[in-house]
């Protein structure tokens, strides 16, 4: 009896083991992530017309998901649950020293593969400097943002600036609109050049439908130093042929007009560069000197 338990035991570990199948495969696809940035169904649609691309260019399966935050993302790094990400540049750092998750592609902006921060205040008030920001009302975005926290935070404290009541507004078109509401004095937001014809790409653009004089009404009084853009996120132990195919795939998909459309919509994309780690060390840097808690920024994001 004894025996034929141990034989049965082996037989549903090798039929588990079968039925899952190498990763890629139908029953064991590649687990691809899109941190949230945009409405939820906006991602959902049309990551789905890459997933149809993915597979068909690269003959693996891909199953997609949208977590509530980046954290949730990095926790997958941690657990497998997760091959490759979309992320901002914080979650990628957690998910490099924690997980050991590498960065391999960047992505472009504008045909920029950087961005900026900037700190905007509303044209009423009589703040025309970092200095003018002591004891002041101001929004950041949240705790993991680099452009709409870490980067502004710099600056002010490079210039011993003490703000007044601070809040995390969460996401920068709620910062664009607080200022452009007063209910805070300022804000911290991301930020990017104007387009050649001169129409605003910074945070502001996100509430032009609403708030159309919003680019009057609403000034920026100081831009932080560049920051690399988004990485393509992939973990640790994905087999190098898998991740080789799936960046084919992508430089091969954003060059087409439904990629770039695609692409556009998700992450205001129009392009992606191959990239390493060390593009991310200025961002480590900066990070040291202002002196974030990782740990806490876990915690606060949870």
């Amino acid at each position: 009896m004894k025996n034929f338990v141990f034989v049965l035991c082996l037989i549903l570990a090798f039929y588990a083991c079968a039925k899952k199948g190498e990763l890629g495969s139908v029953d064991n696809p590649v687990k691809l992530y899109f941190t949230p940035s945009v409405d939820g169904d906006v991602i959902a649609k049309n990551s789905e017309t890459f997933i149809k691309f993915l597979e068909k260019e690269t003959g693996l399966f891909f199953k997609s998901g949208i977590p509530t935050n980046y954290i949730a993302v990095v926790e997958a790094f941690g657990s497998d649950r997760a091959d490759i990400a979309v992320m901002n540049s914080f979650g990628y750092l957690l998910s490099n020293t924690k997980y050991g998750a590498e960065a391999k592609l960047k992505v472009l902006r504008h045909g920029s593969d950087h961005y900026y921060g900037q700190i905007i205040t509303h044209v009423d008030n009589n703040i025309n400097t970092l200095e003018d920001l002591k004891g002041k009302s101001f929004a950041f975005t949240d705790p993991s943002s680099t452009s709409g926290y870490m980067f502004p935070l710099k600056m002010l404290k490079d210039k011993n600036v003490s703000l007044g009541n601070t809040v995390f507004a969460v996401k920068h078109d709620n910062v664009v609109t607080m200022v452009y509401q007063k209910q805070v004095n300022a804000g911290a937001t991301f930020h990017s050049p104007a387009s050649s014809d001169g129409k605003i790409k910074d945070a502001r653009e996100r509430v032009l439908t609403q708030f159309p004089d919003v680019e009057k009404k609403v000034k920026i009084i100081a831009v932080t130093d560049s920051i690399p853009n988004d990485p393509f996120v992939f973990r640790k132990a994905l087999p190098k042929e898998i991740s080789d195919k799936f960046i084919s795939a992508v430089k091969k998909f954003i060059e087409t007009p439904e990629g770039k459309e695609v692409f556009e919509k998700i992450y205001s994309v129009n392009g992606v560069v191959d990239a390493t780690d060390a593009d991310y060390n200025v961002l480590r840097e900066m990070v040291a000197k202002v002196g974030v808690d990782a740990e806490e920024v876990l915690k606060q994001a949870k």
